[in-house]
């Protein structure tokens, strides 16, 4: 069990927006889990609640990623910035997968590379 959290690298984000923007799809995607797949979300937090962070190159990748999930009907949230420091309001800039299976993860994000 994981959950894997996507960021854009186009975007020039400094590492603190990056961790931001992370924590909030982790939170979002985590919470979907928690309302829909209780038994994934208690076997992934005993398991000591694996997280990975991988990239993408730009908003039509991280879309993408974000679809796949969404078909295979897997926890997942996409993070839109409000723009008020670093980039433009409504700039997607996040999405989390999960927790979820290894495997059924890896469908959809097993050939990005970590961030």
């Amino acid at each position: 069990m994981k959950q894997v959290i996507v960021l854009r690298k186009d975007l020039d984000m400094g590492k603190g927006k990056l961790v931001a923007q992370g924590a909030h799809a982790s939170i979002e995607s985590f919470l979907q889990a928690f309302q829909k797949k209780q038994d994934w979300v208690a076997e992934w937090f005993f398991q000591g609640q694996t997280k990975v962070c991988l990239k993408v190159d730009n908003e039509k990748e991280l879309f993408s990623v974000f679809s796949a999930a969404q078909k295979k009907k897997l926890p997942c949230s996409l993070i839109h910035d409000a723009g008020r420091t670093q980039i433009k309001a409504g700039s997607a800039t996040a999405v989390a997968i999960g927790p979820a299976p290894d495997d059924k993860i890896d469908e959809i994000t097993g050939k990005l590379k970590l961030l």
